[in-house]
């Protein structure tokens, strides 16, 4: 079919938008990485319970699941450019309060709209770098943003760590403030015109609402399975719901999803399926090897955290190049060769044992590194080219909520597999082996999806678009 581009907006500086970017998309990663470190921290100031600590984490990811896919869809309707400045707002606000909560409680609702703007800014973030950069430019832009938010991965720990250590796990927040309204300012100043490609068509409410409450229960589900008997029942609930929304969808006039364009954009459907099943199978090595490093082989949380730092610090080099290849030769094809790669090191990976030598975890690392760093860029630059710019809100959206999706899976199979070998036990030298025995089965589990993953990415075959 033939190949539709957007051109650029005369009046919006392409400097001024990617830098906007990947401001932003930096202190998504760097965020979450902080906090995850600094929940030892926050839960000894507010005497909080484990559960509390987990929703602190939990109520993040929910509402960046349930906020992403219809903050997509708005944007198209009511401009991108409008959904991305209230998200930064929002994100603002919610960072300038969570230091200053005197209770568990307001901190973990804080934490709730801080998703929420988080998934505002990136349902709106590619979309708009899609609607300012022409196709023979957009796959080097894409790359430097990703190379951002791999370097908030990576940067996140180890700056929370010093500044935690320091000053306290409140200067993570007022770390990021300056940062964002910085981003909100040269969005006002530089980035002009609006996109609004979907303009005067309505939005499904009621889809939004049966989407919002399958996925919050599927999530639910999936974060309480090892603490919670019904958690099983809640994953069946919210599938069951998401079939429903599907439904819906189809017999919706103007949809949240448009049915049609999953049906019948083999790239777009594909390349979604791609993305799921690459993050269910890759990144719950990151936990895996967290504890291993720590537990098995004896170095401290700092150590380790340098050692695995690795593995981002790769992806955000090859991004970029990964990112200028995919404008030049077919970006399907480079996605797949990266989820090749990063099988062969969940392969690898899969045979270590207590004595495995610095050399090959770092190996593993950086296969993991390159392989990402060779799919993310690509897979995006292939999904957003392969639908028209009425749809730029939606399939930047859906993108976002299938990584996290695919997160979640990932760390529900190593729980579920975890808790199975260990129960509620804490690794110990004494059951250091069932650990072992638990992480060579999920790398094992992770290394067939992998297979399972390149398979669908081959099935896009050579295509650069697939407009609908």
């Amino acid at each position: 079919m033939k190949h539709h581009t957007q051109a650029p907006r005369a009046d919006s500086s392409p400097g001024a938008v990617l830098f906007i970017v990947s401001s932003v998309q930096f202190l998504t990663p760097f965020m979450s990485s902080s906090v995850g470190i600094a929940l030892p921290a926050i839960g000894h100031e507010f005497q909080a319970s484990a559960m509390e600590l987990g929703l602190i984490q939990m109520m993040y990811i929910l509402a960046v699941s349930i906020t992403m896919l219809p903050a997509g869809r708005f944007a198209d309707i009511h401009g991108r450019k409008r959904i991305f400045i209230t998200g930064t707002v929002v994100s603002i606000l919610a960072t300038l309060a969570i230091p200053l909560c005197m209770g568990i409680r307001t901190f973990i609702l804080f934490r709730l709209l801080q998703g929420i703007g988080a998934a505002m800014i990136t349902a709106t973030s590619f979309a708009i770098l899609t609607s300012v950069f022409p196709a023979s430019k957009r796959g080097k832009a894409m790359g430097i943003v990703t190379a951002f938010i791999y370097l908030g991965l990576a940067a996140g720990p180890t700056l929370a760590g010093v500044m935690i250590t320091h000053m306290g796990w409140r200067c993570i927040f007022y770390f990021m403030l300056p940062v964002q309204i910085m981003a909100l300012v040269l969005t006002l100043m530089y980035l002009h015109g609006e996109w609004a490609d979907s303009k005067g068509e309505t939005f499904d409410w009621q889809g939004s609402v049966v989407f919002a409450l399958a996925l919050s229960t599927l999530v639910m589900g999936m974060t309480w399975i090892n603490k919670m008997s019904g958690a099983w029942i809640m994953i069946l609930a919210g599938l069951l719901g998401l079939a429903l929304f599907f439904q819906i969808q189809k017999k919706t006039k103007r949809p949240l999803i448009d049915v049609h364009l999953i049906t019948t954009n083999l790239t777009f459907t594909l390349s979604n399926i791609a993305t799921l099943i690459n993050y269910a199978a890759s990144f719950g090595i990151i936990f895996l090897f967290s504890l291993y490093l720590q537990y098995t082989k004896g170095f401290s949380a700092q150590t380790a955290g340098f050692i695995m730092m690795v593995q981002p610090l790769t992806q955000a080099m090859l991004s970029p190049l990964s990112g200028r290849l995919s404008d030049i030769y077919p970006a399907t094809w480079i996605a797949t060769l990266g989820m090749a790669v990063c099988t062969m090191g969940l392969f690898l990976a899969s045979f270590m044992g207590i004595t495995t030598s610095l050399a090959v975890i770092f190996t593993i690392l950086i296969l993991q590194g390159i392989g990402f760093g060779l799919f993310s860029t690509p897979n995006m630059n292939a999904i957003m080219s392969s639908v028209q710019p009425r749809y730029y809100g939606i399939a930047s959206s859906m993108v976002g909520t299938m990584r996290t999706q695919g997160m979640l899976v990932s760390m529900a199979i190593v729980t579920v597999i975890i808790t199975h070998y260990l129960g509620d036990q804490a690794v110990t030298p004494e059951n250091m082996g069932h650990f072992m025995k638990s992480m060579q089965i999920s790398l094992r589990i992770y290394s067939v999806m992998g297979v399972v993953g390149i398979i669908f990415s081959l099935g896009r075959g050579s295509r650069r678009g697939n407009h609908v």
